[in-house]
């Protein structure tokens, strides 16, 4: 069943620069919110919202709270997803950037457990589910209003724009962290100094609300495309979105979830788990490079900008090869890479790993921006995309890291079960993508 809202007299173009500008602010911002999260994850929470007491079980309790906003995300990728279907592209982006906005803003507000002990943890969890609620409708919409605005032959390339908003998130959440640290040093490696405990690391939370503005004045200035004003016209926006989709494109939303598993898996391993990974002494109870936080951050950040290169490369590859042909190789190396952590890390090639990881994870990650969307009609195209990759993330991303350091308790420090279960991950992946279609010659106006 379908209704037809009151059909624009015209679709206006958006300009390149408009399109390209306001899918990559809007996902750097949501990055960001969500790096800076996650940061904090491994450097301040055990420490303030938790009781004091083992190590480790701090440390994957704040794992857990981190988990819980991918449980969060489908749910709003189903209502972000009826929005956008329903409403039009513009007004769910700016829904969802201020919904993202004002949970990381109210996280560096939050008091800490010696204030209000238990409170303290239940507040952070509300926080970290309307993080995961608003991410939930971000991606799917500015990967729509990339590629639904993209010339002919060019989607995949337009489609790595908001993908680049990863790695530069990336860059901008833990660089800032990083220069808090320089100017808050500790004298223990492995915790940071009091100050930082006691409020520098508010700063890059509060310090979103200066980004979420610069990003609402950008997409405030976009029209809709003509692909949703088509759908209008004609009167194919559906009444139920979520009922639709699944009853027409249940087997694309299972592929699509399988598709993004081995990116979001390689995603928060190079990311959350290295963080801890890489700084953990190696006389720890949980054993491992034993670096300083600021000389691990700065060799991630050096890893990232592979991650942002490797994005853009990739979707002109896309376009040019197909999406599906590019990621069965990408794939395959992926499981490969999974098998070499402990040849890489054990002969003290820790950069290397660390290139090789994000470089994968930019070839990866980049295509998905078109391959999703064009799994989807138009009229159902915001919830398809937005359940398919935000289902990924809770069995990919949500597990991840929880996962990750079980296993690395598993092997007495070393990384080798972590390893193999990236490579696990990437076979399903590539299953899934055995099992599906080409989707580069796609009418994406459909």
């Amino acid at each position: 069943m379908s209704s037809t809202p009151a059909a624009p007299s015209a679709a206006p173009a958006n300009p390149r620069s408009r399109v390209l500008m306001a899918s990559l602010v809007g996902t750097t911002i949501e990055f960001y919110d969500f790096y800076v999260y996650a940061t904090a994850a491994v450097l301040v929470f055990p420490h303030l919202f938790f009781p004091e007491g083992n190590d480790t079980v701090a440390l994957l309790s704040s794992f857990a709270v981190f988990g819980a906003a991918m449980v969060a995300r489908p749910a709003g990728a189903i209502f972000f997803g009826h929005l956008g279907d329903r409403s039009g592209r513009k007004v769910t982006l700016v829904a969802a950037l201020l919904t993202m906005g004002i949970a990381t803003f109210l996280i560096g507000l939050l008091p800490t457990y010696a204030m209000v002990g238990w409170l303290a943890p239940f507040l952070l969890v509300v926080m970290r589910l309307a993080q995961g609620f608003a991410i939930g409708g971000e991606w799917s919409g500015a990967a729509l209003v990339a590629t639904e605005n993209a010339p002919q032959g060019k989607r995949a390339w337009y489609g790595t724009f908001p993908q680049l908003g990863a790695p530069l998130g990336f860059i901008l959440a833990n660089g800032l962290f990083l220069l808090i640290a320089v100017i808050m040093p500790s004298d223990d490696p492995s915790r940071p100094s009091d100050t930082f405990l006691e409020w520098g690391w508010r700063i890059p939370f509060l310090f979103s609300a200066v980004m979420v503005i610069i990003g609402l004045y950008i997409r405030l200035k976009l029209v809709e495309s003509s692909a949703f004003s088509k759908t209008v016209e004609t009167g194919k926006v559906q009444r139920l979105p979520l009922a639709s989709v699944v009853r027409s494109n249940g087997r694309e939303l299972v592929l699509g979830t399988f598709f993004m598993l081995a990116t979001y898996v390689l995603f928060y391993l190079m990311t959350t788990f290295s963080l801890s990974y890489g700084r953990a002494p190696q006389d720890a109870e949980l054993s491992g490079l034993g670096y300083s936080y600021n000389t691990f951050v700065l060799m991630m950040i050096g890893g990232v900008v592979f991650f942002g290169a490797f994005t853009m490369i990739s979707g002109p590859m896309a376009d040019r090869f197909g999406r599906r042909r590019s990621l069965l190789v990408i794939t395959a190396a992926i499981m490969i890479f999974g098998l070499l952590w402990v040849p890489l890390l054990d002969g003290g090639l820790v950069m290397l790993w660390l290139i090789l990881g994000f470089t994968l994870m930019g070839l990866t990650f980049g295509p998905m921006g078109a391959l999703l969307p064009e799994l989807f009609p138009t009229n159902v195209r915001y919830t398809g995309s937005g359940i398919s990759y935000n289902v990924s993330s809770i069995l990919g991303a949500a597990v991840a890291p929880f996962i990750a350091v079980w296993l690395w308790t598993l092997g007495d420090g070393s990384p080798f079960w972590v390893g193999v279960y990236l490579s696990s991950m990437a076979v399903l992946t590539f299953v899934a993508l055995l099992l599906g279609k080409e989707t580069r010659e796609v009418d994406i106006e459909h």
